[in-house]
């Protein structure tokens, strides 16, 4: 540990909480900062969203909440960030890219052992569009549904994703062009 860094006393006796176990203490608003009621009622229906968009909808909820849950509980380190809001949404689209990549796994393993999952349905009205975003690599797909999902400028999607503007242009682009491939548009049509 670096010299005058403080140390919670907590990890620093060696004891870790579980994923299950709640904070040890409900977060402090920080004087002139956004409260995390606040943050929460802004930011989770559009996480909820873009949960969706990248994950499906049977599992949006679910991953949003556990982006809360973790904002929830370092709420005095995020609230401190220029743009929690940019925090809360990498956290969400990693966890469903995260979720994606399970459930990959498990399909292959089940292939593996000589039984085939079920395909889930989903509603028809956009569901072939964000069925193709979520074929996309998953830098493109989270760029896209940044844009699409949250209709973000480009810095900010830059932001969310940890990357600059220039990356997020080509990611889009790239995007862009597959999606009109597969779909059958041309590009404007799918923006």
């Amino acid at each position: 540990m670096a010299p005058g860094v403080p140390v919670d006393p907590a990890v620093e006796a060696g004891e870790v909480l579980s994923s299950d176990q709640p904070a040890a203490a409900a977060p402090v608003d920080r004087p002139g900062g956004p409260s995390f009621d606040a943050f929460y009622d802004r930011e989770m229906p559009r996480l909820v969203a873009l949960a969706q968009a990248l994950a499906g909808p049977a599992v949006a909820d679910d991953i949003a909440q556990e982006a809360m849950i973790a904002a929830y509980r370092r709420w005095d380190h995020v609230a401190a960030f220029a743009s929690p809001e940019a925090w809360v949404r990498r956290v969400c689209a990693n966890a469903a890219v995260s979720l994606l990549r399970r459930r990959a796994a498990e399909g292959r393993a089940l292939l593996r052992l000589g039984s085939r999952p079920e395909p889930v349905a989903l509603p028809p009205a956009y569901s072939a569009f964000w069925d193709e975003v979520r074929r996309l690599p998953r830098r493109q797909a989270q760029a896209t549904a940044l844009r699409y999902v949250y209709d973000l400028e480009l810095a900010d999607v830059a932001r969310t994703m940890g990357c600059t503007e220039g990356a997020v242009k080509v990611h889009l682009s790239r995007a862009r062009t597959t999606l009109a491939a597969r779909l059958g548009t041309t590009e404007e049509g799918t923006g």
